[in-house]
């Protein structure tokens, strides 16, 4: 992906910074913690982001509507850092997730994809591909973990599958994420229900 090609409105802008903090900056040398942050004037000084400023960073990071960044001062330094909040392929050993326990509110949780992956997902189950984790959405009424156009919607029973022993973690907006097994898999065994988005119907699988 060429960075310098992209325009710099905030769409764009955030664009840039998710592909940065979540795949990217290993590829470009940028350095990028444990726990997923990277100095904000690294990013500024890079060649990639010389059209952008700190104000047009904070500006994009204040209005993203599914609140995709974190940013702090590192509290060793007071420097500003940026994380993105998941959604990673870099492997990160200290990323700040809350784990969710056995006991828990939640009955279900909500992957949303498209017809294309479907075939593939009905015969295994959910795979976390190249990213650290399955992304889920707590409800239809989440800020983030669905996208707008996705077309099918899976409901996991989360409460089965911790029981069974995998792993669910909530992220600081509020994406249940889950590394699924040794393989990345999350078998469909623990599928509740399957439906087509807009119409409702359910699926077979």
């Amino acid at each position: 992906m060429s960075l310098s090609l992209i325009t710099s409105d905030d769409c764009s802008i955030s664009r840039r910074l998710s592909w940065l903090l979540r795949h990217g900056a290993q590829k470009v040398d940028i350095f990028i913690s444990d726990e997923g942050f990277i100095k904000v004037h690294d990013i500024l000084r890079h060649q990639s982001f010389k059209d952008i400023t700190l104000e047009d960073i904070l500006r994009v990071v204040s209005n993203n509507d599914k609140q995709r960044f974190s940013v702090r001062k590192n509290p060793g330094n007071g420097e500003l850092e940026i994380k993105a909040n998941q959604g990673h392929t870099i492997s990160l050993n200290n990323l700040k997730l809350l784990e969710i326990p056995l006991i828990t509110s939640y009955t279900e949780v909500i992957h949303g994809t498209y017809y294309s992956c479907w075939k593939a997902i009905k015969k295994e189950g959910l795979r976390r591909m190249k990213r650290m984790h399955i992304h889920f959405a707590k409800d239809l009424n989440s800020i983030s973990g669905i996208r707008k156009n996705c077309q099918v919607l899976i409901y996991v029973d989360i409460k089965l599958a911790l029981k069974d022993g995998y792993k669910f973690f909530e992220s600081e907006n509020q994406v249940i994420l889950c590394p699924g097994n040794i393989n990345g898999l999350l078998p469909k065994d623990y599928f509740l229900k399957v439906i087509d988005f807009k119409t409702n119907c359910p699926l077979s699988y």
